[in-house]
C-alpha cells in the first residue's frame, strides 16, 4: 500500500497559482500529502518565505513564465485573484507553456459565467453569457483555454463555496459583531458548495485525469435569503438584522447542475452538507 501512495507522490508535479488565497490554500492542504506541491503567494508572509515549496507572484508585476520554469509542473492549478487583465495576459503565457510541456491546467471558473441566463439553471454545454465584469473576464478565458488540446484542459464551474472560515462565513460573523445588517436575495435561485467537497472533486479529478467542463454545484436549489438565514442560525444565537435586496421582481437562477460530466456519489454536494459542516 506505502509503494502504492509513494507512486502516487511521483506522478505529479502540480503548482497552484493563488494558493495563499482561501480555495487556493484549501486546494494545498487537501494535495500536499499526495503529490509534489507547489503554490504561489501574492504579499511577503514569513511562513511562506521559508518554505521552499512557495514563490511570491504578483500577478500585476511578475512574469508567470519564471515560476513554471522554476516548477516544472506537470499540472497547473489556476485560483488567481488580481486585475483582470493581468490574469488574462499570465493564462496566455500559462497555454503557451501547457503546448510547449504538454502539461494540464485545471481553471476555476465560476456560476458567474451565466449570469445572463436568469431563467434556468446552467449545464456544462449551455453556452455562456454575462453581464458582469468578472463573469465575462472568466469568460475570456475559458475560451482561450477550450482552444488548448482538450485532454489538457479542465475548466471547474464553481458557486458560492462555503467554509467554517470562508470569506462569506467570516463577513457575517463580521456583520453580527458590529450588528449590521446582512444582505440577501431573495429573488436568487442557486446552488452552494463546501470548500473540503471542492478540494476532493479537484483531487478526484487528479487522479482520474478527468478533462472537460465540470460544474461542481450542489444537487439541489435554495433561494439566496433562506439558506443564509439557515447559516446564520448555525453560526450565532443572536437575532441577526437582515437586508432584503431585491434585483428583480421574478425568480433568476444561477446555478451550475452536471449533466454530463457527473462526479461519483460520494462526492456529490447537498446544501444540507454545507449547512452540518457548518455547525461543527
Amino acid at each position: 500500500m506505502k509503494q502504492v501512495e509513494k507512486d502516487e507522490s511521483q506522478k505529479h508535479r502540480i503548482l497552484i497559482l493563488g494558493a495563499s488565497g482561501y480555495i487556493g490554500n484549501a486546494i494545498y492542504k487537501e494535495l500536499g500529502p499526495y503529490f509534489r506541491t507547489f503554490g504561489t503567494y501574492r504579499t511577503p508572509n514569513k511562513d511562506y518565505d521559508n518554505n521552499h515549496q512557495f514563490f511570491q507572484y504578483n500577478v500585476e508585476e511578475d512574469d508567470v513564465y519564471e515560476i513554471l520554469e522554476a516548477c516544472k509542473p506537470s499540472i497547473i492549478i489556476s485560483a488567481l485573484r488580481g486585475d483582470f487583465n493581468a490574469q488574462f495576459i499570465a493564462h496566455q503565457h500559462i497555454e503557451e507553456y501547457v503546448i510547449a510541456t504538454n502539461c494540464k491546467i485545471i481553471f476555476l471558473s465560476s456560476a458567474n459565467v451565466f449570469d445572463s441566463y436568469s431563467k434556468f439553471p446552467s449545464y456544462e454545454l449551455d453556452k455562456t453569457l454575462s453581464h458582469s465584469i468578472y463573469g465575462h473576464f472568466k469568460i475570456k478565458i475559458e475560451n482561450s483555454l477550450l482552444r488548448l488540446a482538450k485532454q489538457q484542459v479542465a475548466i471547474l464551474r464553481v458557486p458560492m463555496v462555503f467554509g467554517l472560515n470562508s470569506p462569506r462565513i467570516l463577513e457575517m460573523k463580521e456583520a453580527i459583531l458590529e450588528t449590521n445588517a446582512v444582505e440577501v436575495f431573495p429573488n436568487l435561485i442557486m446552488n452552494v458548495t463546501l470548500d473540503k467537497k471542492l478540494t476532493q472533486q479537484i483531487h478526484y479529478i487528479i487522479n482520474r485525469n478527468k478533462y472537460g467542463v465540470f460544474h461542481l454545484g450542489s444537487t439541489d436549489l435554495v433561494h439566496h435569503d433562506e439558506f443564509v438565514k439557515d447559516v446564520l442560525s448555525q453560526i450565532t444565537e443572536k437575532k441577526v438584522v437582515i437586508k432584503q435586496v431585491f434585483t428583480s421582481n421574478e425568480d433568476r437562477y444561477l446555478a451550475v447542475l452536471p449533466k454530463f460530466n457527473k462526479l461519483p456519489k460520494h462526492l456529490q454536494v447537498t446544501s444540507e452538507m454545507v449547512l452540518n459542516a457548518l455547525s461543527k
